[in-house]
């Protein structure tokens, strides 16, 4: 096997295959050693002693690093016995396959940690949706059943202001509802004194006088009563679908008050709703040619959302923000107040026989207290609504209350829609919709398309790296690789 000397230095055929392959022990003149070890190994038998050439053998490797010596298995082997090198192996594979279990049990455990984790995250998620799905469901369920329930009474009783005050003394049950949820859930309980003292904060540090109950509670109670005195008008003109369609026009309302008044910032979006608004209101009251009881309950349905619209912005001018009790306390101080001095209000009306009846016992009280009841549901899911998820989720039970009565309309009266009144409900429901855009809706958008071009592009660079990939993979399995000298 040994040849001569090649100019580059390879002295052998197999020093040429060692360079070229990049074997990681060659070193000049391997080959030539080897063969002179693995001569000298060969001349001593297994049970002789051979001092002079194990003498020899080690005088010519001495010069050799301990990297080379290591990297050349022969002599290792050689130079060990039997057992050693079985012992040697035996201890290895249980070391190895010791750190193969410890690194297999701590990657299932940490996958078994993830799963875990993901599992319960999902199983929020779920939750939480469920519970905003059935907020919003209430909340228009219980809209349509109080205007469905108003239309159902008009049949046999034609009182509305009566119905009105009626249904705002129900008002005074919601602070007591809200301490017994309180009393349900709290874990430091508080006396009824001290809870009414810490949730009449609304009206100023020193809680509710009576000179705040008569200045800051009688404007909102009045502002209450025309909102639901309006409404009910309008029902006695109009159908359901159309008093509600015109009702969520108090979004827009609240903004362009909020804006003038509150000096909120200017948005082209809400622009665009508010005209859409006004818009939806003109072709509902062109739908019968601006004359008989059509304009005059566009009138009152539009009058019950401007009052409702300043109700929302005087509130938050005066008062700002509450949480649930503070809200539930001022409610109930509302319907206090409407049964202490606006009482005298039907009384009034009866004698002046503008709402009459007669006998007493022809009032269909079963039907004023289901509209009471689902006013006060609405009330209350409103508040509650606002403090335990988005207010968002409570304008958008609102609204869907417009396609509820739709149906209900539809399928018991048999009403049949012009295409005037079903365009203007649309368009109204379009800007309502428009109305609920936060304030940073265009930075939100814009950051949103740049998400999804980084998005594209980093898939795009993937799918370029793996079809590289695989493309040198093929290269490798028809032999087309080269294997670089050292």
């Amino acid at each position: 096997m040994d040849g001569k000397a090649a100019p580059n230095g390879v002295a052998t055929i197999e020093d040429r295959i060692l360079r070229i392959t990049g074997y990681y022990g060659y070193y000049p003149g391997y080959s030539s050693q080897k063969s002179a070890s693995r001569s000298s190994v060969i001349q001593c038998k297994p049970g002789g002693n051979c001092p002079s050439r194990h003498r020899g053998m080690t005088r010519q490797l001495s010069p050799l690093s301990v990297a080379e010596d290591s990297a050349a298995p022969i002599l290792e082997l050689q130079n060990r016995s039997p057992s050693g090198i079985c012992r040697h192996s035996r201890v290895e594979r249980q070391s190895r396959s010791g750190e193969e279990g410890t690194q297999t049990h701590t990657e299932s455990s940490s996958q078994e940690a993830e799963g875990q984790t993901r599992c319960q995250s999902c199983t929020s998620t779920f939750l939480k949706l469920i519970w905003r799905f059935l907020i919003i469901l209430s909340v228009s369920s219980s809209w349509v059943g109080t205007t469905q329930f108003v239309k159902i009474t008009y049949e046999t009783f034609d009182c509305p202001f009566f119905m009105t005050w009626f249904s705002t003394n129900w008002n005074i049950m919601v602070f007591p509802i809200y301490y017994s949820g309180h009393l349900a859930t709290a874990q430091e309980k508080q006396s009824p004194i001290k809870k009414i003292r810490e949730c009449s904060r609304i009206f100023g540090e020193d809680g509710l006088t009576l000179k705040l109950f008569l200045k800051r509670t009688a404007p909102f109670s009045i502002l209450w009563t025309l909102t639901n005195y309006l409404y009910l008008l309008a029902l006695k003109k109009l159908t359901a679908t159309d008093v509600s369609a015109l009702f969520c026009c108090n979004k827009a309302f609240v903004f362009l008050l909020s804006w003038i008044v509150l000096k909120d910032r200017f948005m082209g979006a809400r622009i665009v709703a508010a005209i859409m608004a006004i818009t939806g209101i003109v072709m509902m009251a062109y739908a019968d040619g601006f004359q008989g009881d059509s304009i005059i309950g566009v009138a009152y349905a539009v009058g019950s959302a401007s009052t409702s619209a300043l109700y929302k912005v005087l509130f938050k001018m005066f008062l700002g923000s509450a949480n649930f009790g503070e809200a539930a306390h001022f409610v109930s101080t509302l319907g206090f107040f409407n049964l202490i001095f606006i009482s005298v209000t039907p009384i009034i009306l009866y004698f002046t026989k503008v709402e009459y009846w007669s006998p007493f016992s022809a009032v269909p009280w079963g039907y004023l207290c289901g509209v009471a009841g689902l006013w006060l549901a609405f009330n209350i899911l409103v508040n509650v609504g606002v403090v335990l998820t988005y207010p968002i989720l409570i304008s958008i039970g609102t609204v869907l209350s417009v396609p509820g009565n739709a149906a209900v309309d539809l399928l018991k009266h048999k009403m049949i829609f012009s295409v005037v009144r079903l365009g203007a409900t649309i368009i109204i429901c379009i800007g309502f919709l428009l109305m609920l855009l936060p304030e940073e809706w265009d930075e939100i958008t814009l950051r949103f398309i740049n998400s999804l071009k980084e998005k594209k592009s980093e898939d795009h660079a993937d799918d370029i790296t793996d079809s590289s990939v695989h493309t040198r993979s093929r290269s490798r399995a028809n032999g087309t690789v080269s294997i670089p000298l050292a």
